[in-house]
């Protein structure tokens, strides 16, 4: 005797839904095998799923084109202020800046090493420290530091900056959405086990191929188990 499993994905969801609603729509109202409560709640549930499932992938598919982009400004970023801290320790190795103005970059301690820019989040923090520590030390009178300047390397910061808060803009809708989808799923699944108990409880006189036959216009499904594959 094969047995059903309720759908385990949102798209299987909104078949079974659709499955179930088109069934009853061409359906004469004395055969129906689900009652008319049942069927207008079924109606009102598939079509806040659905607008909700369609909502969540396009955040979704926004988020992903935006981060493709998003991390080609990352990298320039990564890029740029590595170069620039670089030549900032091969300044300070020919003595044309100062070993003591490294405090004023934050790079103190960093034992004329690069930082760790791996993190979106330590990018973020040391750029803005490297950045207001080029201009602080001009501010004081020191020779800007060319190839590449300080300013080129805020234009790709600035870049960075920008799509770092793009990307939490667009990551806080989906993961809102998300929620709702995930949510919902709680009453959609309890629609569809309701239909799926009303429809067998129809047809359990039937002969087993012709009850599995009519439960299954409804869009109940069902699995064999192994070795189990001819209904009796």
């Amino acid at each position: 005797m094969p047995y059903r499993r309720l759908p385990n994905t949102d798209n299987a969801r909104i078949r079974a839904l659709k499955t179930a609603v088109e069934k009853c729509s061409s359906t004469d109202f004395q055969e129906l095998a689900v009652e008319m409560k049942t069927l207008q709640e079924a109606k009102n549930v598939l079509s806040r799923f659905e607008r909700l499932y369609d909502q969540y992938q396009q955040a979704f598919d926004i988020q992903v084109k935006a981060n493709i982009l998003f991390q080609q400004k990352a990298k320039n970023a990564r890029m740029y202020l590595s170069h620039f801290v670089q030549v900032l320790y091969m300044c300070i190795i020919r003595s044309e800046i100062k070993a003591e103005h490294l405090k004023l970059y934050g790079l103190e301690n960093q034992h004329m090493l690069v930082p760790d820019f791996s993190s979106n989040e330590l990018l973020l923090e040391w750029g803005e420290k490297i950045i207001a520590g080029e201009e602080s030390r001009i501010q004081k009178g020191g020779v800007p530091i060319f190839n590449p300047t300080i300013a080129k390397v805020k234009v790709m910061f600035s870049l960075f900056k920008e799509g770092y808060q793009t990307q939490k803009i667009h990551q806080k809708a989906t993961l809102r959405l998300q929620n709702q989808v995930t949510e919902a799923r709680e009453i959609v699944d309890s629609i569809i086990f309701d239909i799926w108990e009303q429809v067998e409880k129809t047809n359990k006189d039937l002969p087993l191929s012709e009850r599995l036959e009519r439960n299954r216009e409804y869009g109940v499904v069902y699995y064999y188990r192994k070795g189990e594959t001819v209904e009796e």
